[in-house]
């Protein structure tokens, strides 16, 4: 992997104004039929369809110093959660199971610069994030996307918040008495949870002077949530044919949902 050091500072003008767009669509799959037998779910859409919102928002999402191609920094909770709360009023960056047992690696708002030019610098981050309903939890498997800066205007020329598609990509935590005493589980698929401004084609069309790809940006943040991503994963097949060479025993794992994010 291309190791860059050139460093560049991102800044943004907080006194301009980011018009935003919401949706959450209608939940076309669960498991178990949440999304038709529980009222709370089948509502739920996004709290407010536009909103606007001073450039100093979107300040949060950016690092304190300069910073190179292809270096991972925390994002202040502050911003994104207000950008959340356009999605549903209780958002939370605390998970649920948090607030009652204890906390796990998966906690965290990172952001990595993926490319910059002298018009542009492409941000690339992810969020764990859930929505606390009236009768329990909606947990989708991570928030995503890019911001765009206008370096020559320090403006928002770019901003995607969204869900990845996926053939489960939220959990749900349905409270089936008051005490929240008995609680039941499902999984399912959304097909647009997003919030979005500007215009796409700057990041499709910029040519960067320095970049990384979409999945080594992936990586490197994957890599700020989840210890085993540190390990180098192989197929049983490979790994056949590794252990006689290397003289290694195999360890194998079977698993019934993915390690990379917060679906299940």
């Amino acid at each position: 992997m291309k190791t860059f050091n050139n460093k560049i500072t991102l800044t943004l003008d907080g006194n301009a104004e980011v018009s935003v767009t919401g949706f959450i669509a209608p939940i076309e799959y669960t498991q178990y039929n949440f999304h038709v037998d529980w009222d709370t779910l089948a509502n739920l859409r996004v709290d407010e369809p536009e909103k606007q919102y001073p450039t100093s928002i979107f300040c949060d999402f950016l690092p304190k110093e300069a910073v190179s191609v292809g270096t991972p920094w925390e994002i202040e909770q502050a911003g994104a959660l207000e950008l959340l709360k356009q999605f549903h009023p209780s958002s939370s960056v605390i998970m649920g199971w948090d607030l009652h047992h204890h906390k796990t690696e998966s906690q965290g708002l990172w952001a990595c610069l993926r490319a910059y030019d002298a018009e542009f610098a492409d941000i690339v981050f992810r969020i764990h994030a859930q929505f606390a309903l009236k009768d329990g939890w909606f947990t989708p498997s991570q928030f995503t996307g890019h911001l765009v800066i206008d370096r020559t205007k320090r403006s928002v020329a770019f901003f995607q918040m969204y869900v990845p598609n996926g053939t489960i990509n939220f959990d749900a935590w349905w409270k089936t008495d008051p005490d929240m005493k008995s609680h039941i589980t499902d999984s399912g698929f959304c097909p647009q949870i997003e919030l979005r401004a500007g215009t796409e084609d700057i990041v499709r069309n910029t040519r960067y002077v320095e970049s990384i790809t979409t999945e080594e940006v992936e990586h490197k943040l994957a890599l700020c949530f989840y210890k085993s991503q540190q390990i180098n994963w192989v197929s049983l097949e490979e790994a056949l044919e590794i252990a006689p060479a290397q003289q290694k025993p195999i360890h194998a794992i079977s698993i019934n949902g993915p390690l990379l994010d917060e679906a299940c």
